[in-house]
C-alpha cells in the first residue's frame, strides 16, 4: 500500500502568502476503480504558476475559482497515466494537466477547463513544463494574437524575467520589435539584456522608473504586455503611444493584497490616445496550440529562443517554492520535481 501525500490549504492567506498558509497531509492510498471518462495519474513534475494565488483567495476574490480551506491546491503538472477508462490515454503516457498537489489523483480528461494534453514522444516531460508550457503559450497569443506587433515596433514588458515575460521578450525580438523589459534587481536586468536580448533593461527598485521608462521610450510604446499592474502599470499608460495596446496577463503586484487591482488613473489618456486594452486567458486559444507549439520549437532549434527554469527536488518543498515565487528568488519558471 502506498502513501498519497497532499499539500491543503490551511488558511486563507492575508496579504503575501506564507508556508504556513499550506498543511501537510497524508493517507494511505489504494489505486480506486475508475468510471469511464476517468483516468488515475501520478503527479511528476509541479509548476508554481503566480495564478495560483488567486484561487487561494476566499470565492468573492476568485477569478477561476477558490480552492477551500483544507481541500488540495491545484495547479499546471506534468502526470504519469498509471490507468485509463479514456479513449485519448493509456496506462504509461504522460500528459500536462491542472491537478492537484498530490501524489495520486484522478482525473476526468473532458471536464476538465485547462486541456489534459498528451505529451508527444519527441517532448521531453521538463520542455513540456517549461519551453512547451502554458507559460510560452501565454506569451505567444499574448503578444501575437492581442499585442499584434509589427517590426519597429516599442514592446514594454513588465515581469520581464518571469517565465512568461522572459518568452514575450525573445517572440518581440523575433518579430523584429525593440524591447525594454522591467524587472527587480540589477542581476535580472543584465541577464535580460545580456541573453534574453532586451534592447533596455530598468531595474524598478532602484531607478525613478517613470524617468527611465520616459528617456527608453521617446517615440512612446506600441504594445505594453502586462504581468504586474500597480505602479508600473500607471507609468506604461502615460507612456502608451497614439493607437498602442495593452496585453493584460497577469496583475502580480494584486496577488498578495487585499484590494482589487486598481485599473489606469486616468481613463481620457486611453480615450484620446485611442489605446486598446486587452484581458485573455491562454485557453481561448487551445484550438491553436499545435500551431504555436510548431513554431516555438523551430525558433529554439535554430537558437531564437532559450529556455530558462528554475528546478527544486521533493515534495516537501513545494510550498517554499511557491513562496519564492513572489519573493522573486526564482531563475525562470519555477517547477518541483517529485
Amino acid at each position: 500500500m502506498s502513501l498519497n501525500r497532499s499539500w491543503l490549504l490551511a488558511r486563507r492567506p492575508e496579504g503575501a502568502v506564507q508556508t504556513n498558509d499550506f498543511a501537510y497531509h497524508e493517507e494511505a492510498f489504494e489505486a480506486p476503480r475508475l468510471d469511464e471518462g476517468e483516468i488515475l495519474v501520478r503527479t511528476r513534475i509541479i509548476s508554481c504558476a503566480p495564478t495560483i494565488r488567486n484561487w487561494l483567495n476566499s470565492p468573492e476574490r476568485s477569478y477561476r475559482g477558490a480552492i477551500g480551506i483544507g481541500e488540495p491546491i491545484k495547479g499546471m503538472a506534468a502526470v504519469e497515466v498509471l490507468a485509463s477508462r479514456h479513449a485519448r490515454f493509456e496506462s504509461g503516457q504522460w500528459a500536462t494537466a491542472v491537478a492537484p498537489w498530490q501524489d495520486y489523483a484522478v482525473l476526468r480528461p473532458d471536464a476538465a477547463v485547462v486541456p489534459v494534453t498528451p505529451i508527444q514522444a519527441w517532448m521531453d516531460p521538463v520542455d513540456a513544463m517549461t519551453l512547451y508550457s502554458p507559460n510560452s503559450l501565454t506569451a505567444y497569443f499574448g503578444l501575437f494574437s492581442v499585442g499584434e506587433p509589427k517590426p519597429g515596433m516599442s514592446v514594454l514588458v513588465s515581469g520581464a524575467a518571469g517565465s512568461v515575460g522572459a518568452m514575450v521578450c525573445q517572440m518581440a525580438r523575433i518579430a523584429g520589435c525593440r524591447i525594454i523589459a522591467v524587472a527587480g534587481g540589477s542581476e535580472k536586468c543584465h541577464w535580460l539584456e545580456e541573453e534574453v536580448g532586451a534592447d533596455i533593461a530598468i531595474d524598478y527598485r532602484s531607478t525613478d522608473f517613470s524617468a527611465a521608462l520616459k528617456d527608453a521610450t521617446p517615440a512612446g510604446v506600441n504594445i505594453f504586455f502586462d504581468n504586474v499592474g500597480g505602479d508600473v502599470m500607471q507609468a506604461a499608460i502615460d507612456r502608451m503611444a497614439p493607437h498602442g495596446r495593452v496585453v493584460l496577463c497577469g496583475q502580480l503586484s494584486a496577488y498578495d493584497s487585499d484590494s482589487p487591482a486598481a485599473g489606469p488613473r486616468d481613463m481620457m489618456k486611453l480615450v484620446y490616445g485611442r489605446i486598446r486594452m486587452q484581458g485573455f486567458v491562454v485557453g481561448d486559444y487551445a484550438d491553436e496550440y499545435a500551431s504555436a507549439i510548431a513554431a516555438i520549437r523551430q525558433w529554439e532549434a535554430e537558437g531564437r529562443l532559450r529556455n530558462r527554469y528554475d528546478m527544486r527536488d521533493g515534495f516537501h518543498h513545494i510550498p517554499d517554492a511557491f513562496v519564492d515565487i513572489f519573493q522573486g528568488r526564482n531563475a525562470g519558471t519555477l517547477i518541483v520535481r517529485i
